[in-house]
């Protein structure tokens, strides 16, 4: 497969996230790392923040870029030439709104695959949601985002403390 894309908020990225981009990038000739900017929720990082992150983090990776996105993904997809959209599962309770997405995306433009990664058992657990709130409670993070996203979530919160 030519192009994959694997859309998401990364608000921040996760090493669940990284594992996917991993994985799909055995089996995809190019993946873009799609920063949605319409995604209907309160982001603790910028779009700037967010992708200067993952640009960091992606860099060993010499067939994955990464490029922000408004709109609707498919629209997004097509232009870009994308044969596959790249989607994580981390549990049973993913797979019905993931499963709606993809039958809609497949309405809109046939040729598009959504293609599904299970997530690595370690990161079953993992969301950007989690981290953010056991980083704004002063827990460890350590092992679970890129040192680099660690570092940006102490000073975010350290930052928002002295405020």
């Amino acid at each position: 497969m030519p192009l994959g894309i694997y859309p998401g908020s990364f608000d921040p990225v996760t090493n669940g996230h990284l594992d996917i981009i991993s994985r799909a990038s055995t089996i995809f000739d190019q993946i873009i790392v799609a920063i949605a900017m319409d995604n209907n929720k309160d982001t603790l990082f910028t779009v700037d923040e967010r992708k200067d992150m993952l640009i960091n983090v992606t860099q060993s990776y010499p067939n994955v870029t990464v490029e922000v996105f408004s709109g609707l993904l498919i629209d997004y997809a097509e232009r870009k030439g994308a044969a596959g959209i790249i989607r994580g599962l981390r549990a049973v309770s993913d797979f019905e709104y993931e499963m709606q997405l993809a039958a809609m995306n497949k309405k809109m433009a046939e040729k598009c695959e959504t293609i599904f990664f299970t997530t690595s058992t370690e990161y079953s657990f993992l969301s950007s949601s989690i981290i953010k709130q056991v980083a704004a409670l002063g827990g460890c993070v350590s092992g679970l985002v890129p040192e680099i996203v660690e570092l940006s979530l102490r000073k975010k919160f350290l930052t928002n403390e002295e405020a």
